[in-house]
């Protein structure tokens, strides 16, 4: 059974449920929605056996959330895609995972294709690839509600309008047109939301849906979950190692470890007694927006001197084509400087022209106006042969690593590359080098001959730090470096960035939306809205001494990995959000 779009009005309810206005804590016979049943998935690689899931039991009731946590290839999205029937062809699935009373499992095809998105509705973890490039977003949406409902066309488009417009896309009525490269990553996640939400599912499955937004998006779409999940008792199976999360908006939490259920218990139990040493550990790694946290970050060296990025009054301009006749400022006179050896960290929304900045001062990007100069030579303007000497001095680490990697080379080879058109160097001495830059960020050398499809996230993101640091630049320019990657890894990745820094005293530019990653790492904070710097400070004073109203929204946004200190910090932030409309 299908019902129209939700509207999150007064007295608006689909047919066939009732309301569930408190969590199912209090409501212990709320009835199962969603039961894994000694779930087992294998593949075969290399002549090798390979479990993902081993022997799993779980159950999902009516109106609840349950995070499903654990570290990169503890087997939660194979967990999920189960859910779908999504498995891969090569996998061998044992156990059932029943809808109700149907087994996923023994589904057709052409039952599986009316179950998805209509009773299950998934939202997976990298947008980018979710979403078709070569169709608008609007076409996507529209194609989705005519495949389960019997909508018009001319209702479709309506409805794929106010969908955008739920889940907080800026002007939703312009973008029904656009492309999914003409979007943002937080704007292409705020889509792949909404193309989940099409037909009101029983079941959301979330695999990482925050993963790529913004403190202030990323709490903008936990309020909608937690609207949705409420009023239409629609049941969340969360993925995610986002530890704050889970504590904002999970009732109870599932942990697993290498394939297998290591506890469950509500979202408090987990949090304040857990049972298992790998829970311990994994919430020993979150990371915190906590002045301690800045107090035992070990000092770094940041020199005197000229600095290694001057930007002034930099202005970079987008569109000036049919969908936008007029054009869109995407930067506009940004004006900072990073000193040598120092980490400078620049925060703001999705669309807030972070990463559009960090390409302009590469070179990545033509800019309208303004100036960029790197170690006193300028970026805007330079020819070819100036702006290749320049970028010799700078390292980028993009935000997708896995996507930054030539699939066709070898982990040494795409660390090697840089290195190629280095006067002098043989390419024994090239290897050497990349292999002496491997060591550095932890990567085993049996590694060395492997393709990037054969690492996992951490160890991709390793790779590209090894590549861009291989040459030992002045500056390195790091683009949500560790955004798609569990605490664990996390800590593991900050730890080697800290240690190379200190080692070699690069300068830093560091484009992030994670504030806890700010408070580990960074020396001075620039805060970025809508193109616009609001200010720069020194990190302690911009986290707890803002002076602009839009960095306290920032802050108070921050998900606490706290079941209890995030209940009050979501009431707070619901205020200051409630006084910013007013």
């Amino acid at each position: 059974m299908t019902w129209p779009l939700v509207r999150l009005r007064p007295g608006d309810q689909p047919p066939g449920r009732t309301t569930m206005t408190t969590s199912p804590e209090h409501h212990p016979d709320s009835p199962t929605v969603l039961h894994i049943d000694d779930l087992s998935v294998r593949f075969r690689a290399a002549g090798i056996d390979v479990t993902a899931v081993r022997g799993l039991n779980l159950s999902l009731r009516r109106g609840e959330v349950l995070a499903l946590v654990g570290e990169s290839g503890s087997g939660k999205s194979m967990t999920a895609w189960s859910t779908l029937g999504l498995l891969p062809p090569a996998a061998e699935r044992e156990g059932r995972v029943l809808l109700g009373a149907d087994d996923v499992a023994t589904m057709t095809e052409e039952q599986l294709r009316a179950l998805r998105g209509d009773r299950v509705a998934m939202i997976f973890q990298d947008p980018s690839r979710a979403l078709n490039p070569v169709f608008t977003v609007g076409a996507q949406l529209i194609d989705t509600l005519r495949a389960h409902t019997d909508i018009s066309a001319k209702g479709a488009r309506r409805r794929a309008g106010e969908l955008l417009a739920l889940v907080g896309l800026p002007d939703p009525e312009a973008r029904v047109d656009y492309y999914p490269h003409q979007l943002s990553g937080g704007q292409k996640q705020r889509v792949a939301i909404a193309l989940a939400l099409c037909c009101d599912p029983e079941v959301l499955v979330a695999d990482e849906p925050t993963t790529a937004l913004d403190v202030t998006v990323q709490a903008e779409i936990l309020e909608l979950l937690r609207e949705l999940k409420d009023r239409f008792t629609m049941s969340i199976l969360l993925i995610t190692h986002n530890m704050g999360v889970v504590a904002d908006i999970a009732d109870r939490v599932a942990v697993m470890y290498r394939g297998e259920l290591v506890e469950t218990g509500t979202v408090d139990q987990i949090f304040s007694a857990p049972r298992a040493d790998y829970t311990r550990h994994l919430l020993r790694d979150v990371p915190h927006v906590t002045e301690e946290a800045i107090s035992e970050r070990p000092a770094t060296a940041v020199g005197a001197g000229d600095p290694v990025v001057a930007v002034d009054r930099l202005t970079v301009m987008f569109g000036g084509g049919a969908l936008s006749p007029g054009g869109v400022t995407a930067v506009d006179e940004v004006s900072f400087q990073v000193l040598p050896g120092e980490t400078l960290a620049l925060v703001g929304e999705s669309g807030s022209g972070k990463s559009t900045t960090g390409r302009a001062i590469a070179g990545l990007q033509p800019a309208d106006s303004g100036r960029v100069e790197i170690l006193g030579r300028p970026v805007i303007g330079a020819s070819g042969r100036d702006l290749r000497a320049i970028r010799r001095e700078v390292g980028m680490v993009f935000q997708d690593p896995a996507g930054s990697l030539n699939p066709y080379h070898s982990v040494i080879e795409s660390v090697a590359a840089p290195l190629r058109h280095t006067p002098g160097l043989s390419r024994a001495d090239m290897h050497t080098r990349a292999q002496e830059m491997l060591d550095a960020v932890e990567i085993p050398r049996s590694f060395a001959e492997r393709m990037p499809y054969e690492l996992s996230g951490g160890q991709c993101q390793r790779v590209s730090l090894a590549r861009a640091l291989v040459r030992r630049p002045r500056l390195l320019i790091a683009d949500e470096p560790t955004s798609a990657l569990d605490v664990s890894v996390q800590a593991t990745v900050l730890e080697v960035y800290r240690d190379l820094q200190h080692e070699l005293g690069f300068a830093s530019l560091f484009i992030t939306h994670d504030l806890a990653v700010v408070a580990m790492l960074a020396d001075r904070v620039a805060v970025m809205r809508r193109g616009a710097l609001v200010e720069v400070g020194e990190t302690r004073q911009i986290l707890f001494s803002p002076q602009e109203d839009y960095t306290r929204e920032l802050i108070s946004a921050v998900p606490f990995a706290d079941p209890e200190q995030q209940r009050e910090r979501r009431e707070l932030w619901r205020r200051q959000r409630a006084a910013a409309r007013a």
